[in-house]
């Protein structure tokens, strides 16, 4: 990636602003502003998330926000309430709270005297996330969005629940990542004295999360707030939507660029849980480009032809060996109009995909614990993460194949699978869509689940996916009634399909389409850092212990952070999810240490969890803290 360093416009930064808000809370920001706003006032980029700015994110901030800066915008990035040195307590995601704050601040920004009262939002992941459901508030200054690797449906596409069942490592991981997150000081330098009083309240009032997650096994009021797809109308706002193929975040774009009545415009490209201009497994673009014109747009008024292209350009992938660290294939642009689109569909029977249905056959879903052994990540952040060849899963799974493709075959959208079933509320039906090399290799397209309701019929919905299959390769499905350690299995016996009859619908993309292309891709330079100790990833042969260390690492303040991820996932005479999250942050004298552990277990009524927090200032141990709950299954 290339790194610029000369820009249009001169900026300076402020590595630490006050916000004040009007309960009398003080929000902590890093703020990149024009040298000439204050003479002729620019709009502002705001980024906001619980990942403290000093150090958490500061490295990839300052590529970004640099980059915003000397392209004549102002940019800051914003510590929430609760987090990094802001004051408060972070009590949950997307709370209330979170987007009134930011509402607030977005006020506070646009009337500034180096703002020209215009105000751009965006982010990856959370901060892609609140960028839209702040959108779907209308603060008046809000102008425009860019939202990355983010979600419409905060029950049905996020690492709590999909299709109504517990998504094993996600569930438990994610909470015990943000109550380490969560609890971390504030920075002397910048706090100063205050500090220690400060931690002790988050040390004392941060709550585990996963207890309210837990608690809501169903779709309810809870997952409804912060959930756009609730009512898309609310959003009045242009926004630029960004995903990647290899994300946990697959459905999002297209399901918001089809519900929108606001100009917006998407792109989903090769890559995991990144922007993309860092974006792996790759190719990358030239995302800040695309931003910057994105923002110059509808900021200023100024036309940079953003909504001449088309309203999606994807990357077309094709076929590769499964983990590449690039995927072959090619840009395409399309509307998005179902004249573009049609349903193909496939009856299993026997041991194959074919055009007709067959002879209906009651099987009973295997349901193998070693399913799910090449399954990758829900939410891979490189190509270490991503699936596996998929023949070990093959082999303890229901399999249909189709005859060798006679030609290319493009897919765009969700695959789905339509079946009759006997199971009972709770069970567990797991489908795999995968494409068949000569070779035998089995490279995983899509996947979904879906929890049973007692009804006779299922669908299960399959992420989407943008891929060209190629002529001479098989597409293969597979059904089970597990898929660990990705979800949590069902208490009750696997349930029975009927096959002959149960369909796969593949969305068959028709469109012939212009070819589009992005340019290279580029940033500013990174906050400056020194490498301590150097990280190692290590995962072991089955997939079930994991093992990310992060190494220690001195940031531009001085601050030296140390993190270590590990997630342990048996299954022996039963499911277990063990994980540990350990942190430091040091300078000088000044030394904190915080581990966080947590367990989970399951029986046929319910699941138990046990999660500990202890931390430390240098040899005085400031908490020892100690919570078990116990939950209901409820449709999980």
């Amino acid at each position: 990636m290339k790194i610029v360093r000369d820009f249009p416009h001169t900026f300076r930064e402020i590595p630490h602003l006050d916000i004040p808000l009007r309960d009398g809370t003080r929000i902590a920001a890093r703020l990149w502003l024009p040298d000439s706003a204050e003479r002729s006032p620019v709009p502002v980029i705001l980024e906001y998330l619980p990942y403290r700015k000093g150090d958490g994110t500061a490295i990839d901030d300052a590529t970004r926000h640099r980059y915003f800066a000397g392209h004549g915008f102002a940019a800051i990035r914003i510590d929430m309430r609760g987090s990094g040195d802001s004051e408060g307590l972070l009590v949950d995601e997307y709370s209330a709270q979170e987007m009134n704050d930011a509402v607030e601040l977005i006020g506070w920004l646009a009337a500034q005297p180096w703002c020209n009262g215009r105000v751009g939002m965006m982010g990856i992941s959370w901060g892609g996330f609140n960028s839209l459901q702040v959108a779907a508030l209308a603060p008046p200054a809000l102008r425009a969005v860019v939202s990355v690797c983010s979600t419409d449906d905060r029950y049905n596409d996020d690492v709590h629940y999909q299709g109504g069942a517990l998504l094993a490592r996600e569930m438990l991981g994610w909470a015990m990542t943000m109550l380490g997150f969560n609890v971390k000081p504030p920075d002397p330098q910048v706090v100063g004295d205050r500090w220690r009083e400060l931690w002790q309240q988050r040390l004392d009032g941060t709550p585990t999360f996963i207890e309210t997650w837990m608690a809501h096994p169903q779709r309810d009021a809870y997952w409804r707030h912060g959930s756009i797809c609730e009512d898309y109308s609310a959003l009045r706002c242009p926004v630029l939507m960004v995903g990647g193929w290899a994300d946990g975040y697959t459905n999002t774009v297209m399901r918001v660029l089809n519900n929108l009545d606001v100009p917006c415009r998407g792109i989903i490209g090769p890559w995991a849980h990144q922007y993309p201009n860092s974006g792996r497994p790759g190719p990358a673009i030239g995302f800040l480009q695309e931003a910057v014109r994105w923002w110059d747009h509808w900021l200023n008024d100024r036309d940079r032809g953003v909504l001449d292209v088309p309203k999606l350009r994807v990357w077309m992938q094709e076929h590769a060996a499964p983990r590449s660290s690039k995927w072959p294939g090619r840009w395409s642009g399309g509307s998005l109009a179902s004249s573009e689109f049609a349903a193909r569909e496939f009856y299993f029977t026997g041991n194959a995909l074919q055009n007709d249905a067959g002879i209906a056959v009651v099987k009973t879903l295997p349901a193998d614990p070693r399913h799910g052994v090449a399954s990758g990540m829900w939410c891979p952040f490189g190509p270490g993460d991503l699936a596996a060849d998929q023949r070990p899963d093959d082999l303890v799974s229901m399999t249909f194949d189709t005859a060798p493709l006679a030609s290319e075959l493009s897919l765009l959208g969700a695959p789905e699978v339509v079946v009759d079933v006997e199971g009972e509320a709770g069970s567990q039906v797991i489908a795999r869509l995968c494409e068949v090399a000569p070779d035998g290799s089995s490279l995983l397209l899509s996947w979904g689940v879906q929890a049973l309701d007692g009804g006779p019929r299922a669908r299960v919905r399959m992420d989407v996916l943008g891929h060209r299959v190629k002529a001479g390769h098989r597409l293969r499905l597979a059904l089970a009634a597990s898929y660990w350690p990705m979800v949590w299995p069902s208490a009750g016996p696997a349930p029975r399909v009927t096959t002959g009859v149960g369909k796969l619908v593949l969305p068959v993309w028709t469109a012939q389409t212009d070819a589009v292309s992005f340019e290279e891709p580029e940033c500013a330079e990174p906050a400056a850092f020194e490498v301590l100790r150097k990280g190692a990833l290590t995962i072991s042969d089955d997939g079930t212990v994991r093992r990310a260390d992060q190494g220690r690492i001195r940031h531009a303040n001085g601050m030296e952070t140390e993190t270590v991820f590990i997630d342990e996932m048996p299954w022996g005479d039963a499911p277990t999810a063990l994980f540990a999250r350990e942190f430091e942050l040091a300078r000088g004298d000044w030394q904190t240490r915080i581990a966080v552990t947590g367990e989970m277990t399951s029986d046929l009524d319910g699941f138990d969890v046990r999660v500990g927090l202890i931390a430390s200032s240098g040899n005085s141990r400031c908490a020892d803290r100690t919570w078990t709950f116990r939950f209901p299954r409820g449709s999980a």
